[in-house]
């Protein structure tokens, strides 16, 4: 759950966060205001059993006692149910409350808000006037949105020959280069349970962008009481690796816990209706490799600097131009405390847009998912700080090549560290199968 010492900073967000932290505190205040009550109940309850087993069975006092008694037992059941009800309502209002804002992040309402914290290489220049990614990739032969439109609807894309290799090999790239900085390769499952969404934040309050299915389990599944037989595609491997080390205590000098995986990522995009309608950037279904850090307190806000950097060098790698933002209080994530995006340059579109996003989550998600640290030896756990970020979303980083590297005949440059993954290949020319 929320750090409830910090819950008012999350009021920073705004006016409806504000209302909610507000409705919340009224819950918590009549819970615990509730809770004083039974305890002093049960203490009546108590001594009136004691004084009844001293008294004569008799007596007309043993029957004003049993009297009580009842009354006190009757007292006391209707304020356990009113208690289960608030603790329901509280907990529930709790997990609709977004994460404290982190104080350097910026004061603002939009991503029109959001200070730019550096840029890095030049916004490549054309003697021509450069073409978007979709135009790009269907003149080359590598993107059909129109046989995938007829398979799967709107918002899905077939990748073919040069497309597919290319989404292949960043894949293999970008695994590959995060292992040699210190990160371990996992391979997470695609399918999660209610309870892993929950403790990374994306439920109850995005329910609306998952995709939910149901499946058929065995007799000797275990937790058939948890949801049914119901499933949610990953958003995101942050879900699952995040959830990797769910309701466990962890030694100190396990710390810090870097992971690095590929999944493939589905979104019902409800919320996007209108944007994005052409091309790669908002699908429901994409590939990303992720980045999930396992911290001490003291180390996080260090560890996203390092987290951003990882990012950021995967995109210098590939030669691909692009900025940092600090993403302020009106465009920070719900779970996240601070959060810097990494912009790429797309000049087909003439717009920065978002390829990852470096967070840190601080305690909010370990607080939902139970993941704690011991200190020392015999010492009181503590709640570990998660962070996480895209290094890269696999999609945009295609469309960022295709854009920055088009030339004016139409073809494209493969950068020069994926052609070991492409065969040597240099080029994305039409009609290469």
């Amino acid at each position: 759950m929320l750090d409830t010492s910090r819950i008012q900073d999350a009021a920073r967000r705004g006016a409806d966060v504000a209302a909610l932290v507000d409705e919340w505190q009224s819950a918590n205040d009549a819970r615990k205001e509730l809770q004083g009550r039974l305890d002093t109940l049960r203490q009546q309850r108590n001594e009136a059993n004691q004084a009844m087993a001293k008294a004569d069975k008799k007596s007309d006092e043993f029957a004003t006692m049993r009297d009580r008694l009842r009354e006190l037992s009757g007292q006391i059941k209707a304020g356990e149910a009113e208690m289960s009800e608030l603790e329901g309502r509280s907990r529930d209002l709790l997990l609709s409350i977004p994460n404290a804002p982190h104080a350097s992040v910026p004061d603002g309402e939009s991503e029109k808000d959001n200070p730019v914290v550096s840029t890095w290489g030049d916004k490549p220049a054309f003697d021509f006037e450069p073409k978007a990614h979709w135009d790009l990739g269907e003149s080359l032969g590598i993107l059909d949105f129109e046989r995938a439109a007829k398979v799967s609807g709107a918002r899905f894309t077939f990748l073919r020959g040069d497309g597919s290799r290319l989404n292949r090999a960043l894949m293999q790239y970008m695994l590959d280069l995060h292992g040699t900085r210190g990160y371990t390769e996992v391979w997470p499952p695609a399918l999660v349970r209610r309870h892993a969404l929950v403790g990374t934040g994306q439920l109850p309050k995005f329910e609306e962008d998952a995709f939910k299915t149901e499946g058929s389990r065995s007799s000797g599944d275990k937790d058939k009481d948890e949801g049914g037989n119901e499933y949610f595609l990953v958003p995101t491997a942050e879900v699952p690796v995040t959830n990797f080390h769910r309701e466990e205590i962890l030694a100190a000098d396990q710390l810090p816990i870097h992971y690095c995986a590929y999944s493939p990522c589905f979104r019902a995009e409800a919320g996007s209706y209108g944007k994005d309608t052409r091309g790669l950037i908002r699908q429901h279904q994409f590939d990303k490799v992720e980045l999930v850090k396992f911290v001490a307190p003291e180390e996080s806000y260090d560890e996203l600097e390092l987290l951003r950097e990882d990012a950021e060098w995967v995109l210098r790698k590939l030669g691909l131009h692009y900025r940092v933002v600090n993403l302020c209080v009106g465009d920070i994530g719900f779970g996240a405390a601070k959060t810097y995006d990494l912009e790429v340059w797309l000049p087909g579109q003439g717009a920065y847009r978002e390829i990852s996003s470096c967070s840190n989550f601080e305690d909010f998600q370990a607080r939902r998912a139970k993941i704690r640290y011991r200190p020392a030896p015999r010492e009181k756990p503590r709640m570990v700080h998660t962070l996480n970020g895209s290094a890269l979303a696999i999609g945009r980083t295609v469309v960022a090549i295709l854009e920055q590297y088009q030339q004016a005949d139409g073809t494209v440059v493969v950068p020069e560290v994926l052609r070991p993954y492409m065969g040597g290949q240099a080029l994305l020319v039409p009609g290469h199968e």
